[in-house]
């Protein structure tokens, strides 16, 4: 019971903290420069574009349009992804966020760019992960050996370089230099078989590969921190005096309590990879949501721009919450203290 309590103030705080991003975004959003009549021909006389406003809802007070958009994003579009599915009318009649570029539901916009960022934020994070734990646990227990001084230097190395740098480096090696990689991601490659697959694979090695980087060097820092101070612990040593294995005393005293910390920073580490990947994307041409959101800003598309900052904020807020009970299933003291 005490862990479901935990649980659910978990989830509690989570719905707050969207709660208030949706509030920032929007607030900022009203709060930024530019009209969204400016692009529309000097020519157009005032009367069409007060018109246009009133169409778009502009003419509304903030705080009405903040609510009529919390409550499109939060029931209505919900509500219209399981039309989709089920093909019922749960939202039949009821207005939706409409782009006003593409004059579309921003939802369909964004569902045609999601999977794109989801293959390569999501293999890269898995990539990054894999690598960083078992590199940092390596260097912790080699510590102060050659391994360990060349693990650190590479990985400060690789965490000081930004993406928008090692991605036109990694271009310039492998795309341009030697040729073995495309440098543009295609994303209207559909994988039909085997060779189409090879295809897929090696057009992703190179944003992957930029975003993972940074993703291995902060977490096997943190991992090599972790292992080390959970090292020196008394029922470590304990442990050890029994006559247990290094291998039995790495597996079941310290490992445990190092991977909480650490469970903490893959989460907390997800922003800036979705902030990479927002430079990844324009630098490789991915369709996915960072190359949606910076063509969404230039168009001044502020439906297109709230909608998809947000729902970064919801899967960045979601790894947080996974982060909370992989630590509770981790160390279930954590849920007593609640």
């Amino acid at each position: 019971m005490t862990q479901a309590r935990g649980l659910i103030r978990s989830a509690g705080r989570a719905s707050a903290t969207l709660l208030i991003f949706a509030l920032a975004i929007f607030a900022l959003m009203e709060l930024a420069p530019g009209d969204p009549m400016a692009q529309v021909p000097m020519t157009v006389p005032d009367e069409v574009k007060q018109e246009m406003r009133r169409a778009l809802g502009l003419d509304e007070p903030a705080h009405m349009r903040f609510g009529l958009w919390l409550w499109q994003l939060c029931v209505i579009e919900p509500l219209a992804g399981l039309d989709a599915v089920l093909g019922t009318q749960l939202s039949a009649g009821q207005p939706r966020i409409l782009s006003w570029q593409a004059r579309a539901p921003v939802m369909q916009i964004v569902a045609s760019h999601l999977p794109q960022t989801l293959w390569v934020v999501g293999l890269a994070y898995a990539v990054g992960v894999a690598i960083a734990l078992p590199l940092g646990i390596c260097q912790a227990w080699w510590r102060h050996s050659v391994f360990d001084r060349a693990g650190t230097a590479l990985t400060m190395l690789a965490y000081s370089v930004p993406p928008f740098l090692s991605g036109v480096v990694l271009i310039a090696v492998f795309s341009v230099w030697l040729g073995w990689l495309p440098s543009i991601y295609d994303t209207t490659h559909e994988v039909r078989g085997w060779s189409d697959l090879w295809v897929q694979a090696r057009q992703m090695i190179l944003p992957v590969a930029v975003l993972a980087v940074q993703t291995t060097a902060l977490i096997a820092r943190y991992t090599r921190a972790a292992v080390l101070e959970n090292l020196q612990m008394d029922h470590v040593r304990t442990a050890r005096s029994k006559g247990l294995s290094e291998a039995a005393v790495l597996a079941r005293h310290v490992l445990r309590q190092s991977m909480i910390p650490v469970v903490t920073v893959i989460a907390l580490g997800l922003p800036q990879v979705f902030g990479g990947a927002v430079v990844t994307e324009q630098i490789f041409l991915v369709n996915g949501l960072g190359h949606l959101l910076i063509s969404s800003i230039e168009a001044n598309d502020l439906p297109v721009v709230r909608t998809v900052t947000f729902l970064m904020a919801v899967l960045i807020v979601l790894a947080n919450l996974a982060a909370d009970v992989t630590c509770r299933l981790l160390d279930p003291r954590i849920g007593a203290h609640d």
